[in-house]
């Protein structure tokens, strides 16, 4: 292509694309959670309520109880190990392309260290075992480590892994790989306790698409969530190496479309380099991680943090206070009974008409979480989520 050929696009259009296409600018009609997780390509659910929010956020009169219907009672949505092997609920419908992806992820090189790890023939071992166990049940995580060790032997319970001020057995270490492979996801919590099973006691026909054609649908649901973008982006977003992800870009050839924002080249999907107007995207309160989905992989963090905002909210997992799409400050709440005491902290200062959308927000954060609001005005006194 000539650079006349090329596309060119703004930060602040590509900032309107992502309010637009995450649900964020206009609440999503005619959709249920697992529309919404789709096109957030996977929804970030280390915190379950943050999730909740995340996804109630971008509905119209959504709560927490319709997200966890759809987990626990519809299965339309599943909890499991997804993108950097990180929690994170999926749609069931697309569960299998999902593994297909994550399962060539799921090779990235152990960190531990060489007393620590599995060996790749006792991984597999794990992965097996967690399977097996879980084919007919549903297990704490007490209860999975007594299968497992006694599926393969004493040595996957060796406590060699530092972990919460204490040590966890050898086996753990591989959960995640368990998850990315469709072995393992989250069940319902057993009073306080976390629950595992396999997913195909839900989903009797499931199957893990093969390789290729599950990372190539990764990428373009990708670049409809997070374009345009890159093959490094794409990689760190899912975890996989950058030679890897070139690979997988360059194989959909003619799929993709070049185009610059603003002297930067990234790739979108053909036929969709939609670039809208620079719309008013309003006042959110994203929660938990949710800062992390809407930047990941998109375009340079300064972009989204400017001035104070790079320094105060950037460096943590921090609740964000997004205006027009960028991040203007933090928020926090605690909960007491059905009170929802909400502290935000603005880095810039507010106009009338955009305080009063911020109380509109909080009364939607309020509704979604079945609780009461009550905003104040102050410093987050308590630091980044771990």
């Amino acid at each position: 292509m000539t650079s006349t050929d090329v596309q060119k696009m703004t930060w602040a259009e590509v900032r309107a694309r992502r309010l637009r296409r995450h649900g964020l600018a206009t609440p999503f009609t005619g959709s249920g959670p697992a529309d919404v997780v789709a096109a957030m390509a996977g929804t970030h659910a280390q915190v379950m309520s943050a999730a909740e929010l995340a996804i109630g956020l971008r509905l119209g009169h959504a709560t927490r109880s319709d997200v966890r219907a759809a987990l626990w009672d519809e299965h339309s949505l599943v909890k499991t190990y997804g993108p950097r092997g990180t929690v994170h609920l999926l749609p069931t419908r697309d569960l299998g392309m999902w593994i297909g992806a994550l399962s060539a992820a799921a090779s990235v090189p152990t960190t531990f260290p060489p007393h620590v790890r599995l060996t790749p023939d006792q991984a597999e071992e794990v992965v097996a075992a967690i399977g097996d166990a879980l084919a007919d049940d549903m297990l704490t995580i007490d209860e999975l480590g007594d299968e497992v060790i006694g599926r393969t032997g004493p040595w996957a319970g060796d406590l060699v892994m530092p972990a919460f001020q204490g040590m966890w057995p050898r086996w753990r270490q591989v959960m995640h790989l368990a998850g990315m492979r469709g072995a393992l996801c989250f069940g319902p919590n057993r009073g306080r306790k976390v629950t595992y099973t396999n997913p195909r006691r839900w989903l009797p026909e499931f199957r893990p698409a093969d390789t290729e054609p599950a990372l190539a649908w990764a990428v373009r649901s990708y670049l409809h969530a997070y374009g345009p973008s890159t093959p490094r982006r794409f990689a760190n977003w899912l975890s996989l190496s950058v030679p890897r992800a070139s690979e997988i870009f360059d194989a959909l050839g003619d799929e993709l479309r070049r185009v610059e924002v603003e002297g930067t080249p990234a790739l979108v999907a053909d036929g969709d380099a939609e670039a809208p107007p620079e719309a008013h995207g309003g006042v959110r309160l994203l929660p938990y991680f949710d800062g992390y989905s809407y930047r990941v992989g998109v375009q340079c963090p300064e972009q989204l943090y400017p001035g104070r905002a790079a320094e105060r909210v950037l460096p943590g997992a921090f609740q964000n206070l997004v205006v027009d799409g960028v991040v203007t400050g933090l928020w926090h709440q605690r909960r007491s009974g059905r009170r929802l005491d909400i502290t935000v902290e603005p880095l810039v200062p507010l106009t009338a008409a955009q305080r009063a959308e911020l109380d509109e927000q909080a009364e939607r954060v309020a509704m979604i979480l079945e609780g009461t609001p009550r905003v104040t005005i102050g410093t987050v006194a308590v630091g980044a989520h771990a």
